[in-house]
């Protein structure tokens, strides 16, 4: 069954993937684990700051018997903590999931296509200011995924830095265009004002028997 036909609590998910990703390599507590996703910079592609989404996502994919509790550690200096294992059934769905999320493009929603589509809101020139501050943080993150590459590179598998390569190359990408429409701003090669959409506002504000939809005071 395709993942968008499945119920949601056995469609795939980043974080769900991650856990499965690392009880691959052996049992694991839930601290561990969120301690290996930022010591190897996979907090940078996966949302594992807060520690109650790690433990709702575990508790799903235990009720669907993809993972199991190994034991329970107890030790004096640290809350007790339960230790989970994958289970045969996980490893497949970890399998099916990866070749699933590697190989189909995802309709996905990010903020920054949705500002770009009421950008007009705001004119020209509070655009440009705006687009100027994300081309300069955008090149920040740029130099830090490069500087982690470099810094990694020499001593690890290209296979294991797969997502930083990918950042920088989406970073680098959207730099580019940002840049290039930030230059049309300036030079007035894309300009509007409100009258360039009054008409097109006025035939939005009008239902489909041509009445207004606004409310009257």
């Amino acid at each position: 069954m395709p993942s968008d036909q499945r119920p949601p609590d056995q469609r795939p998910s980043p974080l769900a993937l991650a856990v499965l990703g690392l009880l691959y390599g052996g049992p694991l507590h839930p601290y561990r684990m969120q301690r290996l996703l930022k010591e190897w910079g996979k907090d940078q592609v996966i949302n594992v700051g807060q520690r109650s989404s790690l433990y709702k996502t575990i508790k799903r994919l235990r009720s669907l018997d993809l993972i199991a509790v190994r034991d329970t550690e107890r030790d004096q200096a640290y809350p007790e903590r339960t230790v989970y294992e994958l289970t045969a059934a996980g490893r497949g769905v970890l399998l099916r999931w990866l070749d699933e999320m590697l190989s189909t493009p995802r309709q996905e929603f990010p903020q920054f296509p949705a500002a770009l589509s009421f950008a007009m809101l705001l004119g020209p020139e509070r655009t440009l200011a705006a687009l100027e501050r994300r081309s300069a943080a955008l090149q920040q993150t740029l130099e830090s995924t490069e500087t982690i590459q470099a810094q990694h590179a020499p001593a690890l598998p290209r296979v294991t830095l797969l997502e930083t390569e990918y950042q920088r190359a989406i970073t680098a990408a959207e730099l580019t265009w940002v840049r290039g429409l930030v230059e049309d701003l300036r030079s007035g090669a894309v300009s509007w004002s409100e009258a360039d959409f009054a008409a097109s506002e006025q035939a939005y504000l009008l239902d489909d028997n041509g009445r207004s939809d606004t409310i009257a005071p």
